[in-house]
């Protein structure tokens, strides 16, 4: 397309209409600097919801992030970030494919705290270069929580016997259908001090000399309203994105980039298998996708 056509669609768009153009076009349509928002709603986990509920991982977010650093006159890149947390893995490896496209492309990130911006929500915000939330916003939570359930007693006295054969003496840790054992709690331990530091470190190397070391309450996986977040310097300032970025560039349009999602997905046609019994599972996933969801949103009082 022409930039003389490019400029005959954006005269026939009224208003701002033209932040619905996908990608390229909307940038030549408008004939100036952008401003590419990404959503990072949803919890963060490595398997997708069946019922396609907003969640984040790599797979679900990277083809977003690579259209959203793609244009030529990109002012910055905005990250709308309204998550709870969830897997640490996931976490970063969605926050260091937003630095190294960052750094490739020598452009500015701004990452905005909605509602929550808490564990690995918090995470992701750490990949800005400034991050911003509102007074009341949730922010931080730099911890590692594991949860589950013991069942040995359920399945005794519904007269089930528990049958498992390994080899190896460590491939049944955590069961929950057997007695919880010391030394396996003290491995789970092991590991989420491990992942403890990973994160603690990564907000170190974000927020540098923003955050008081002395400040040891920063890692405890407490949370605190983005107006304390401000005065801990876990946040550089109180504002919403539109505000934000009309204020820091006047000239720049703001652009929603979406993920593309796969065909089945935009039918609702998800779930494993077909028939049946692939309708059962799905369904039987759905309802635990949805009580793992609200229980996550709940901690936060949502």
């Amino acid at each position: 397309m022409s930039e003389k056509s490019a400029q005959k669609i954006t005269q026939a768009l009224p208003g701002k209409l033209s932040e619905k153009l996908p990608g390229k076009l909307a940038e030549r349509a408008e004939r100036g600097p952008v401003v590419p928002v990404v959503k990072l709603h949803g919890p963060i986990t490595p398997t997708p919801s069946p019922v396609n509920r907003p969640s984040i991982s790599l797979q679900t977010v990277d083809s977003a992030l690579n259209r959203a650093f793609s244009f030529d006159r990109t002012s910055a890149v905005a990250l709308a970030i309204n998550s709870p947390g969830g897997a640490a893995t996931q976490s970063a490896l969605v926050a260091e494919r937003i630095r190294e496209l960052a750094e490739r492309k020598n452009v500015p990130v701004l990452a905005f705290c909605e509602d929550v911006a808490a564990s690995g929500g918090y995470w992701l915000a750490c990949a800005g270069d400034e991050i911003y939330a509102h007074a009341s916003s949730m922010v931080g939570s730099v911890g590692v929580v594991s949860a589950g359930f013991g069942m040995e007693e359920l399945l005794r006295r519904a007269g089930i016997e528990r049958r498992i054969h390994t080899a190896g003496e460590s491939k049944s840790r955590l069961d929950p259908f057997r007695p919880e054992n010391p030394e396996d709690v003290q491995w789970l331990q092991g590991m989420q001090e491990e992942l403890h530091k990973q994160f603690a470190d990564w907000v170190r190397q974000r927020r540098g000399d923003a955050i008081s070391e002395a400040d040891e309450d920063l890692f405890s996986g407490e949370v605190w309203t983005g107006r304390r977040s401000r005065e801990l310097g876990l946040v550089d300032g109180l504002g919403n994105l539109r505000g934000v970025v009309s204020h820091r560039f006047p000239d720049a349009h703001i652009v929603s980039v979406e993920p593309r999602k796969p065909l089945l997905a935009r039918l609702g046609m998800t779930g494993p298998g077909g028939g049946a019994a692939g309708v059962a599972a799905g369904a039987v996933n759905a309802a635990f996708d949805r009580i793992e969801n609200r229980g996550m949103w709940s901690r936060f009082g949502l």
